[in-house]
């Protein structure tokens, strides 16, 4: 057998072809390479292998695999057998079953980190419920409630107060509230709801807000919050740095080792490209840009990274065109069923939609587009043909669309005709699949039954387009698992029922199958972040990032995908959570 130096200096020209493909050379260079027998000769002395029982790779050409080897924390090998010699039997002690690192498609990093050190009132079913909670909260932190630091909470739901939009008064709950800066968010965090001594901080008199609405006293949404946001103590960089980092173990856990954070200042984008470099930066971000003064062009504040490691990128920005279903706030074409004065709010005219999207396009961004009502996913599309109409003469329209990859956030409510013309131009729809059973308990009486059969809610009917699945958290739980569940059974993953208390499934015509959900967590994802063959599979070249199950997700029953727990997370080659 030849020394491992005689190895060495004959596999040294491979090896630094794999070195260079670390910083880009194409996957058809170095696969090739990376199958060789003299390769896997060298490769050996220098990766790390790792082996389970099962692994299943999401890679075309070897979709189950036994183990595969890791080398500057990509992987470098991905094999069924241990021994490179064809030895088949493996060995009995191999456990856990691996599938690639989970990536959310839509979230809010910061704000999770946030909610972490504020008031949870997610699913508190009234007034009173609120209220124990932000003094059980107050007794654990006494300092929360100053001008500089405010009393912070998110998770309301007016629907849990009788229908009743809450005021101000209501967090006067005794005299130790009196004097306090108290802000919650609503469940869609597109409404605040804020104490007496937030409003002495405004004007006495409030004129009309375009793309807002001031439904009460102390309650402020979509671009009315901006009002208050502006008195807003913001967090410090020590305070955000927390929170990004606490958010980051929480997803962990969860098995997500990568997400498209969506909506991320020019001031926030600078921290997390400095904080990327940190070894307990362990969930790879693909930033979506959001201005200063939100639904503008900022160009000379941003520019387009990628870091060494993986960890951060961006090419990409966030824009709004309306608000949410829960607040009334989505923009729709015919007014809502249960509100007939009202067609939901749009946050931006059409014609700077349009010129928005082309000055962004044209400046080397990818858009993406928050749209929940049929009227603002309308306008959304009408902007993204406009400008691939202009952006790319000299381009097939195939090319031209696979290079913007333009995309809607939420895609929630779409027209029939509209949701064909995202077909033909090859628009990503974003969606958060917990979204249709969280809301199923009232979407139906908001739009009417027609316009849930055939507009609202779609999965399977826009599965040609490949579809980006996330959670939207800290607006719902993060769990990735979660999402599966409610993907493939239309059921809410909190109780395992459907809108009408069985286990039919809400409209489960628009399930889809296991397989079409993990894809949609995992390959979905890295395409709309043009992260193909880098992110979502266990690939060569791939960054190696891996989660460890218990069982095979295929072989679980449905019902377990509920409460299933992560074994192991690994990003870049190295562990980040183990299960105790």
């Amino acid at each position: 057998m030849p020394s491992v130096s005689a190895l060495f200096w004959a596999a040294y020209p491979l090896l630094l072809v794999v070195v260079f493909y670390q910083n880009g050379l194409p996957n058809f260079i170095v696969q090739p390479i990376a199958k060789s027998s003299t390769f896997n000769s060298i490769w050996n002395v220098f990766a790390t292998t790792h082996c389970y029982a099962s692994v299943t790779s999401l890679a075309p050409h070897l979709p189950q695999a036994h183990c595969f080897s890791v080398s500057n924390g990509k992987f470098s090998r991905v094999f069924r057998d241990e021994v490179p010699d064809g030895n088949n039997q493996l060995e009995p002690l191999r456990t856990g079953h691996v599938i690639p690192g989970l990536w959310d498609g839509h979230g809010h990093l910061a704000q999770y980190g946030e909610l972490l050190d504020s008031v949870n009132i997610f699913g508190a079913s009234s007034m009173e419920e609120v209220q124990q909670r932000l003094v059980d909260y107050k007794t654990r932190r006494p300092e929360a409630g100053t001008q500089e630091q405010w009393l912070r909470g998110v998770g309301w739901d007016q629907a849990n107060f009788h229908g009743q939009w809450p005021v101000a008064d209501d967090l006067e709950i005794d005299s130790s509230f009196q004097d306090l800066y108290v802000m919650l968010d609503r469940v869609d965090v597109h409404c605040i709801w804020v104490s007496n001594q937030v409003l002495s901080l405004l004007p006495i008199k409030i004129g009309d807000t375009p793309g807002g609405e001031i439904p009460a006293k102390g309650v402020f949404c979509d671009n009315a919050m901006d009002l208050v946001l502006k008195h807003y103590p913001k967090p410090n960089h020590v305070q955000k740095t927390k929170f990004l980092k606490d958010a980051m173990k929480e997803l962990n856990k969860l098995g997500i080792v990568g997400m498209h954070d969506a909506g991320v200042t020019p001031t926030e984008l600078r921290l997390y490209e400095r904080l990327s470099g940190d070894a307990d930066w362990t969930v790879r971000v693909n930033a979506m840009i959001e201005c200063d003064i939100r639904n503008t062009f900022c160009p000379k504040d941003v520019s387009q990274i990628t870091t060494p490691n993986g960890k951060f990128h961006v090419r990409s920005v966030k824009l709004f065109s309306d608000g949410a279903l829960g607040s009334w706030g989505s923009a729709m074409i015919e007014p809502y069923s249960d509100k007939p004065s009202s067609y939901g709010t749009l946050l931006i005219n059409t014609t700077t939609l349009s010129q928005l999207t082309h000055d962004w396009a044209t400046a080397g961004y990818q858009v993406n587009i928050h749209a929940i009502g049929d009227l603002a996913n309308r306008l959304a599309i009408d902007a993204f043909e406009a400008a691939l109409k202009t952006l790319c003469p000299n381009k097939s329209p195939s090319d031209c669309k696979m290079k913007h990859r333009f995309r809607i956030e939420h895609s929630q409510i779409v027209h029939p005709n509209d949701q064909q013309r995202m077909v033909d131009l090859h628009i990503i729809p974003s969606i958060q699949p917990t979204h249709a059973t969280s809301d199923m308990g009232y979407a139906e009486s908001r739009l009417g039954t027609e316009r849930i059969k055939t507009e609202a809610y779609r999965m399977r009917s826009l599965l040609p387009l490949k579809p980006v699945l996330g959670s939207d958290f800290p607006v719902e739980p993060a769990n990735v698992f979660e999402g599966i569940y409610a993907a493939v059974t239309r059921r809410s993953p909190r109780t395992g029922l459907d809108a009408s208390g069985g286990k039919a499934g809400w409209y489960a015509e628009e399930t889809i199958t296991l397989d079409q959900a993990l894809e949609g967590f995992t390959i979905n994802p890295a395409y709309g972040a043009f992260l193909e063959g880098k992110a979502g599979v266990i690939d060569v070249g791939a960054y190696a990032d891996w989660v460890v199950l218990d069982t095979p997700l295929e072989n679980l029953d449905v019902e377990s995908l509920r409460t299933l727990v992560v074994r192991e997370t690994w990003v870049g080659g190295k562990c980040v959570y183990q299960r105790e």
